[in-house]
């Protein structure tokens, strides 16, 4: 039988900021509470470096105006509308995707959790990465559409119509919810 977890990413407080949907986090809400509800492992994803972020190159297109900048405290916080319980698992990753400088796998492996269930901020970032990677080391994924947000909706668009459907399941947070 499939473990699934649900793996909530870059809802950091800043980033969410960025993204004015005001019906965004009470449908993630919605999915973390059914997890938890039926024993779905909750594990949150932020993106974190350390002061300086001597991990940052600044060659790297997307961080590299962070390389050498003093971290703050608050950029990793999450959201506090969708903030971690007590035995939801927090990693934190140094790039892109949830696997990139992060212990997820480790965690991942040690659970036995081979499914995942993707939402996060923003689809062609993390969300892309993530089931890219997680695909190439075979665990069977979902993601829940509007869980997920892009600053381009067409962008969103295509990658759930088109993209994703090649390698995960795609669907929304209350047909997952419906499921259980």
């Amino acid at each position: 039988m499939s473990q699934q977890a649900l793996l909530v990413m870059d809802v950091q407080q800043m980033i969410v900021d960025r993204y004015p949907d005001p019906a965004y986090l009470p449908r993630l809400r919605e999915a973390i509470d059914t997890a938890r509800a039926h024993g779905v492992p909750v594990i949150y994803v932020t993106v974190g470096f350390r002061p300086g972020a001597p991990e940052i190159s600044p060659r790297n297109k997307m961080f590299g105006r962070l390389a050498g900048a003093p971290a703050s405290a608050q950029a990793n916080e999450i959201h506090p509308d969708v903030a971690p319980g007590p035995d939801d698992i927090l990693v934190t990753k140094r790039r892109v995707s949830a696997f990139a400088g992060s212990d997820l796998d480790v965690v991942l492996r040690a659970k036995g959790i081979d499914h995942l269930v993707l939402t996060g901020i923003a689809t062609s970032g993390v969300v892309l990465s993530t089931l890219r990677q997680a695909a190439d080391l075979d665990f069977t994924l979902t993601v829940l559409s509007d869980g997920c947000l892009d600053n381009d909706p067409e962008v969103h668009g295509v990658l759930m119509e088109k993209v994703f459907p090649r390698q995960a399941e795609v669907t929304t947070v209350a047909e997952w919810v419906a499921a259980y």
